[in-house]
């Protein structure tokens, strides 16, 4: 019996990308509302939805088309980057910068480290495939960090610290990852390793910082007050897309490039509405992203013993680096809280928050792959994608304890809002008077209409186009 996806080979090619976009997109919708109700994030509805739809499973999309969407992992890396930039305000970077540098460097190298102890001594896997896993752990998930900050409206030293460390622990990642791909194609080629081999790499992702902060800042001059919203969202992607291809020939990964071109015009700007504009258009782009990862994902090769790897499941590797990352993870943000003196809530608690791991980290695999070819760099997707889901599981949950632990945040009404015990007449207020006036305290702080920052911005950008549009048909004669 023929798949669905050979008996679209005959189709038009067009055709079968427009389709299969359209399946790929209302799959990862409807896999949401799945997940929703198991209180799962949407990365990991993404990832089962390619599962399912892949070769393993159902065979939907034919695989000229998920080959032709390779630029996917490029684009996704640059809307990511870019958001994660927002972060870097230089006010707060000045206040703690050295601080967090030292947990960053701390926590995430020690992730590092025991990764490639794990998978190069322990288990005796290839030193490319070591280096690049390893370099990949030191990444972790903003997205889903900053969901359950708004989700919980937690707030204090805890939270300013966690989300500093996560924006640099991306910066930590990718150099980690660019010294980690010179030295992995160093050793399968064969070739004897030189120091130039790694500062090479780390010298040009320098260089691509330098420019993505010149193209933040042509973006702070190309977008002025008077811009429109919907100018302003084709400015930002053009430059982005100019800056992915840049990187493209060069042969560079835009990440790095990307986040500081979104800190430069955050601080020069001093606008967060292009971002929430940014937000809100991403979502099917980064859905596409996440999908087809889920359908290069090698499912028989989880329990297939590899001979790239000599012979190791991959389930056990996947297994293994899952626990090793987190155990690195907490202790070295313990020992850099303990190094810059913070108090125990942020030294015990900051590691939980630092567990989940998703898109940088599925980029960067998805870069890696290309890189080390089919041998190693399938191995080392199907790892990431696996260990992600599983992170995507626990990393939220973690997270919200981790904030709850440290009192960033509470459950207990009479700590979310603060009213006067006494009356006007100075008798003491009963326990449900009491109650009823916390009540309406907090109904006070509710918004009137449940709608996102980000789809606040497009309703103001279809308004503004709506009253332009009927401003030229009134000059122009036409209107009635």
């Amino acid at each position: 019996m023929r798949t669905v996806a050979a008996l679209t080979e005959n189709i038009s090619t067009s055709a079968a990308v427009v389709i299969s976009v359209a399946v790929m997109l209302f799959a990862g919708f409807l896999m949401t509302r799945l997940t929703k109700l198991l209180r799962l994030p949407n990365v990991t509805a993404y990832i089962l939805t390619g599962i399912l739809l892949g070769p393993f499973v159902l065979d939907l999309i034919p695989p000229r088309v998920v080959e032709g969407m390779d630029f996917l992992s490029d684009i996704a890396l640059a809307f990511i980057a870019f958001g994660t930039g927002q972060f870097f305000s230089l006010p707060a970077l000045r206040r703690n910068g050295a601080k967090v540098l030292v947990i960053t460097l701390l926590e995430s190298l020690a992730a590092s480290a025991l990764v490639f102890l794990l998978s190069r001594c322990l288990l005796g896997l290839p030193l490319a495939f070591s280096a690049v896993l390893s370099a990949l752990a030191a990444a972790t998930a903003p997205a889903s960090t900053l969901m359950t900050i708004r989700q919980t409206g937690a707030h204090g030293d805890f939270v300013d610290t966690l989300l500093q460390v996560v924006a640099l622990d991306d910066v930590v990642g990718l150099l980690a990852y660019s010294a980690a791909v010179a030295v992995a194609v160093s050793a399968a080629g064969g070739g004897a390793f030189r120091p130039g081999d790694v500062l090479l790499p780390v010298a040009a992702n320098l260089g691509v910082l330098l420019l993505g902060g010149v193209f933040g800042l042509f973006l702070k001059l190309l977008i002025r007050k008077k811009r429109t919203t919907d100018n302003r969202l084709i400015i930002t992607l053009a430059l982005l897309f100019a800056f992915c291809g840049v990187c493209g020939l060069l042969d560079i990964s835009p990440l790095l490039g990307c986040m500081s071109m979104g800190m430069v015009y955050r601080n020069l700007a001093e606008d967060e509405s292009l971002f929430k504009q940014m937000n809100y258009f991403s979502p099917p782009v980064l859905l596409l992203f996440f999908v087809r990862s889920g359908i290069l994902f090698d499912l028989g090769a989880l329990v297939r013993p590899m001979g790239s790897l000599g012979g190791v499941p991959l389930i056990a590797v996947g297994v293994l680096y899952f626990l090793v990352r987190i155990l690195g993870k907490y202790a070295g943000a313990w020992l850099g809280c303990l190094a810059v003196g913070k108090d125990k809530a942020v030294r015990r608690y900051l590691g939980l928050a630092l567990i989940p791991q998703a898109g940088v980290a599925i980029g960067l695999a998805a870069l890696g792959a290309r890189t080390l070819g089919p041998e190693l760099g399938g191995p080392l997707h199907t790892i990431i994608l696996a260990s992600s889901v599983l992170y995507e599981l626990a990393g939220p949950a973690c997270a919200k304890l981790a904030l709850y632990l440290s009192g960033s945040y509470s459950t207990k009404l009479e700590e979310l809002v603060e009213v006067p015990e006494t009356g006007a007449d100075g008798l003491k207020k009963t326990e449900v008077e009491l109650l009823i006036e916390r009540i309406r305290e907090i109904q006070k702080q509710i918004p009137a209409h449940n709608v996102s920052e980000e789809e606040r911005e497009f309703d103001l950008a279809a308004e503004e186009f709506y009253e332009a549009w009927h401003s030229r048909r009134r000059r122009n004669g036409i209107w009635r």
